[in-house]
């Protein structure tokens, strides 16, 4: 059985601490299941990999350069769940982030139990709408996959509600409108969100979105459970980090979050 998402950021949250949650690109250079347990190990509660696609709407320049990147070499989902079956990361959860397309074309069932054969937890599809979700959702629970959904600075709340009811693992609140990205603060949009969803919901909530420094993700916590980290720390890994420059910046990010 795959460590549960939820369970193990409540239990982490229950005890006092901040959740990070980085985010890494699927296929990203030959040895990128490398850098997986070198999170793991610099304090990541959780990992999302994010399954390289053609037509990334959400993702700003800097994912959208890795997944090009990744696909050119010829990453696939297939070659990415090889890639991390069997990996040890500790009691860190594996999160899998991409579009409905690549569900769509293996097909939902195919996709959950690939999904959870490969030692993954939860699902994020930040593409498929709410009442269209219906039937992924049923066959990611039947694999034991978590499906974790998104709410945006302008979802009303009568629908921030049912948001929160039908997430699993934790509640993504995307802190800004626009694009995935490094910014040069954390926009007020951020701490509203984790107000409002802490109000309706007692599950994880995590800000998303422009948390790029320790100090920011210090900010966006004051709000909320814990951050998702992706731009930044992909950026480094386009840069050459490796798995030891990406433990280096996410327990830097760690311990800002450890000492509040």
């Amino acid at each position: 059985m795959n460590p549960s998402v939820e369970t193990t950021l409540r239990a982490h949250r229950d005890r006092g601490r901040k959740l990070l949650v980085p985010y890494v690109t699927g296929g990203l250079g030959d040895n990128w299941a490398l850098v997986l347990p070198a999170l793991a190990a610099a304090g990541a509660d959780a990992i999302e990999i994010g399954i390289p696609f053609s037509d990334p709407v959400m993702d700003g320049p800097t994912i959208q350069e890795a997944s090009a990147a990744a696909l050119a070499g010829g990453a696939t989902p297939l070659s990415i769940f090889d890639d991390i079956t069997g990996l040890d990361v500790g009691s860190a959860p594996l999160i899998v982030m991409t579009y409905y397309n690549i569900a769509f074309h293996m097909g939902e069932h195919r996709f959950a139990a690939s999904l959870a054969g490969a030692g993954i937890s939860g699902a994020i599809l930040p593409d498929l709408p709410l009442e269209e979700s219906v039937s992924w959702e049923r066959e990611a629970a039947a694999a034991g996959v978590e499906t974790i959904l998104l709410a945006a600075p302008v979802t009303p709340d009568d629908r921030l509600a049912q948001i929160a009811a039908r997430s699993r693992g934790f509640v993504y609140a995307v802190g800004l409108m626009g694009v995935t990205g490094e910014r040069a603060g954390v926009a007020v949009s951020a701490s509203t969100m984790g107000k409002r969803l802490k109000a309706v919901t007692d599950k994880p909530v995590l800000i998303g979105f422009g948390v790029s420094t320790p100090a920011q993700a210090v900010d966006a916590c004051a709000e909320a459970d814990g951050v998702i980290v992706g731009s930044a720390l992909v950026r480094r890994l386009l840069d050459g980090a490796g798995p030891e420059g990406a433990a280096r910046f996410i327990g830097e990010l760690r311990r800002a979050l450890d000492r509040g």
